[in-house]
């Protein structure tokens, strides 16, 4: 089945533009030009990924990410003409998973979607793993709390799925963005302590008297779950 993309995007002509592009790349593209219009898109025919303009009429980018992360965990790349950090990290806290400013090569746009897609759909192996009330299917890129699921956007996901692969060791920042960004990205550190404050609000986890992600100041953060071995 072809990849869905979801372009939410006033300018007609980027939306044609884009369209047009991404087709040669074997992808399904749908676009809207107002932000009720993509939402509505957007719950009859669920996208593999999302490409989000902050600038909107009526509602902006930030709300549209917000709207779409009360239900939703499909990808969002967000689209700015600014490229002002503070977007970029207003965008990470509602839960894009990655920036990109305009004006952009559509080829680049292309190599984010597949390194997105990698790591949604990437060669993790099939196994479950426990660390007390936490459950990780890393085949199903699900993750469980107290038996309960829990949403988790794909940066988010990926970025627990590192700590739990590198369990114990002390990942510092750079680190981090090199094995969850698969291209060349304009790092700033924050970015990195918006992604692991918004993981650790949906571990229940408390940074002062942490479960899962320890804070080592001056230096990164590590995961010290208590594995629990599977019957």
């Amino acid at each position: 089945m072809k990849i869905k993309i979801l372009i939410i995007d006033d300018d007609k002509k980027l939306n044609t533009l884009l369209s047009d592009y991404l087709l040669k790349f074997g992808f399904k593209v749908i676009t809207a030009t107002h932000p009720e219009k993509g939402l509505k898109i957007l719950k009859m025919d669920l996208p593999d990924i999302i490409i989000l303009d902050i600038m909107l009429p009526d509602m902006n980018g930030f709300e549209v990410c917000r709207e779409i992360r009360k239900e939703y965990s499909v990808p969002i790349i967000m689209l700015t003409a600014r490229g002002e950090v503070t977007d970029r990290i207003v965008g990470l806290e509602l839960g894009a998973d990655d920036y990109l400013p305009k004006p952009f090569e559509p080829r680049e746009l292309v190599a984010r979607i597949q390194t997105i897609l990698r790591r949604v759909q990437g060669d993790v192996k099939t196994e479950i793993r426990k660390f007390g009330g936490l459950t990780v299917d890393f085949r199903k890129h699900s993750v469980l709390l107290e038996d309960l699921y829990i949403e988790l956007t794909t940066a988010e996901s990926e970025i627990l799925f590192l700590f739990i692969k590198n369990a114990g060791k002390v990942l510092n920042r750079d680190q981090i963005l090199n094995q969850i960004r698969g291209f060349e990205w304009e790092c700033f550190n924050r970015s990195v302590d918006v992604l692991i404050s918004r993981l650790r609000h949906k571990l229940n986890d408390d940074p002062n008297h942490p479960r899962y992600i320890k804070t080592i100041w001056g230096t990164g953060y590590m995961f010290i779950g208590e594995e629990i071995e599977n019957e």
